[in-house]
């Protein structure tokens, strides 16, 4: 209790958890505390990892040496590359995972750390000296002191849950909530707001009828996470299935909206717009005659099922009485009902780009404490903030990453510059960039970024800079070798594309958007010999090297685009710029550049409300 670690983080969630790791592998001495060791990234809504740019997310993080991934692939009992009938820009990756595995592995990785201590208990206070963050107060009584400090506190501060007319404090079902942190910060001169999301039953699965609804496999071939060699493909996968609403469900769901906190008044905070309470989805969308359901297993060896798509908050009896109305529902047994949480969140501008607060130094937030909702936003959010807390004290540089480097440098990007008023979800669409930011090529991106900063190894290094080479080395080979017409065009006539009259470069084939590099291997044996080249990344180069081909001049145009905004990403502007001075300013604009201190002209033409002209007007303060 006497030592005196560089980092202490508050909250042992997704965010805690990976802001410790990073921390802690760079060397820093952290001290990690959370309410209950059993639950180190505790799954609290559905169980499983990724999704649309999700999982771009936790394949970034694993690029850059975060856990994420490595505790996805050996907890998951399914995997499955969602939009692969659209271009690679949008390929997802997703696995569904065994809830209490996930948090056991998470816990044997963090022990596994080394310079990185634990301690149970609830922290009620910041201690701030002369502006800076000192270490903490917890409820037993202890003082614990640090350097910088990093909150990850989730849905914990002042947390409230809803039960149709019931309400109870709580972070969590059956888990209390985080008092005092909030008041504390208020009284610093922090912008707090409340926010509001939700979850759905979970029910015995012995009970449902799985022959009603339909089955949802895995992928044939199973992909993974992580780009290591730490985990392997998921070989026995257990299937997922879908069943619906109807408007029986319908009807019995609004026979209950006089009890719900969501129409009677009770809740007024904000909740995730792209992931709504079946209650708001049949208010909002009252034309559908029906809703999608997923039936997801919560692991291998529990008959526990998560309802995906039926998240409410409405009392018990209604929604045992609604959900039996849905096929394969009918005898449903409950282990427990859904419930809504309201939370305490903190407008995310009142932070720098490395996650440290701009009103106390050595403050840093991360997670759902910046408005954002989802493990893998709250695990970027956890790796960056960790990071940036280390090299605060080391006098360094902080680690930002730029919109066109990252999906991780797009959620920072837009909950810095613009705030957020509901809880904030990563697109794809969100990211102008996103044919650079492809899942496939996370490791390429930024993996030698995080060996820079000490984050990932030479072993790690290595794989990443040979998949490299070898997708280069595969293009050039593609460019110079020749296919001849007649066994290529067997292939051709086969998908029904156009055939070829003389020899024509493989390149030229595979640009083709019917073409794939194992057609090309039907035609040619030297092409196969080549694409066979490279040892057990054979698969990630063949598939990194089409992709480059395919794409490429959409990908050289938006690296042009890109090198455009990094232009105006030199231009700074410095933290003590008096933007009141600047008279031709528009006031809205002097209100919020005054407020968020962008720290360029790129970041500045970001800001809602800051528009074209007020953006010249600094131009030609700047010289520029």
């Amino acid at each position: 209790m006497h030592k005196k670690y560089d980092v202490i983080v508050v909250g042992g969630g997704h965010a805690g958890c990976e802001a410790a790791a990073a921390a802690a592998r760079l060397g820093s001495s952290v001290m990690l505390i959370t309410m209950d060791m059993e639950r180190f990234a505790q799954m609290s809504c559905n169980p499983a990892m990724g999704g649309v740019a999700k999982g771009q997310i936790v394949r970034e993080i694993d690029a850059l040496g975060g856990y994420s991934g490595i505790v996805s692939d050996r907890s998951a009992i399914q995997f499955r590359m969602l939009n692969k009938s659209k271009g690679p820009a949008m390929w997802s990756p997703r696995t569904q995972n065994d809830r209490r595995l996930f948090t056991s592995y998470w816990r044997d990785m963090l022990e596994a750390t080394p310079n990185l201590d634990f301690w149970q208990d609830v922290v009620t206070e910041i201690i701030v000296k002369s502006g800076k963050a000192g270490g903490v107060k917890t409820a037993l009584g202890i003082t614990i002191k640090a350097k910088s400090v990093v909150l990850t506190n989730g849905t914990f501060l002042n947390g409230l849950i809803h039960v149709g007319d019931k309400q109870f404090g709580g972070g969590r079902m059956a888990e209390r909530s985080s008092t005092g942190i909030t008041e504390q910060l208020i009284e610093l001169g922090f912008e707090s707001g409340r926010m509001k999301t939700g979850t759905p039953p979970r029910v015995d699965g012995r009970s449902l009828d799985y022959s009603r609804m339909a089955e949802q496999p895995g992928d044939i071939k199973a992909g993974k996470f992580s780009y290591s060699t730490a985990t392997k493909p998921l070989e026995n996968q257990r299937s997922c299935h879908i069943t619906y609403t109807n408007l029986e469900t319908h009807d019995l769901l609004r026979e209950g909206f006089d009890r719900s906190p969501m129409f009677n008044g009770t809740i007024q905070s904000t909740g995730p717009r792209y992931c709504p309470s079946v209650e708001d989805k049949i208010n909002r969308f009252a034309d559908k005659d029906r809703h999608q359901i997923f039936v997801e297993p919560e692991g291998r060896s529990t008959c526990e099922i998560y309802v995906n798509g039926f998240s409410t908050s409405l009392p018990e009896d209604v929604q045992v009485k609604a959900l039996r109305s849905v096929s394969g529902f009918e005898n449903v047994k409950f282990f427990r009902p859904g419930y809504a949480i309201e939370y305490d969140y903190f407008q995310p501008t009142q932070l720098s780009l490395s996650l440290e607060t701009k009103l106390i130094q050595n403050l840093f937030f991360a997670g759902q404490i910046n408005g954002t909702t989802g493990y893998e936003e709250a695990a970027a959010q956890g790796l960056m903030a960790g990071t940036n807390a280390h090299l605060k004290l080391k006098e360094k540089e902080a680690f930002v990453l730029k919109r066109d480097e990252a999906y991780i440098g797009v959620l920072i990007d837009d909950l810095v510059t613009k705030g957020t008023d509901e809880p904030y979800r990563m697109f794809t669409s969100r990211a102008e960039y996103r044919i650079l930011l492809r899942q496939d090529n996370a490791d390429i991106r930024l993996t030698p970024i995080g060996h820079k900063y000490g984050l990932v190894g030479d072993d790690r290094l290595k794989r990443a800079e040979e998949k490299l080479e070898g997708s280069n080395e595969l293009i050039s080979f593609y460019k110079k070798q020749s296919v001849e017409p007649e066994r290529m065009n067997i292939v051709l006539d086969k998908l029904g594309s156009a055939r070829i009259k003389q020899k024509t470069k493989a390149f030229n084939i595979l640009c083709r958007p019917t073409l794939q590099s194992m057609h090309l291997s039907d035609a040619s044996l030297e092409i196969k010999r080549q694409q066979n080249s490279f040892c057990d990344l054979s698969h990630e180069v063949i598939e990194q090297a089409e992709i480059n081909v395919k794409y490429h001049g959409y990908i050289e145009r938006e690296r042009l685009n890109a090198d455009k905004l990094k232009r105006l990403e030199n231009i700074v502007l410095h933290e003590e710029l008096d933007y009141s001075k600047l008279k031709s300013l528009s006031y809205e604009a002097k209100e919020k550049l005054s407020k968020i201190k962008p720290t360029s002209i790129s970041q500045a033409s970001r800001i809602s409300g800051v528009t074209p002209a007020d953006i010249s007007v600094l131009m030609v303060y700047l010289g520029r």
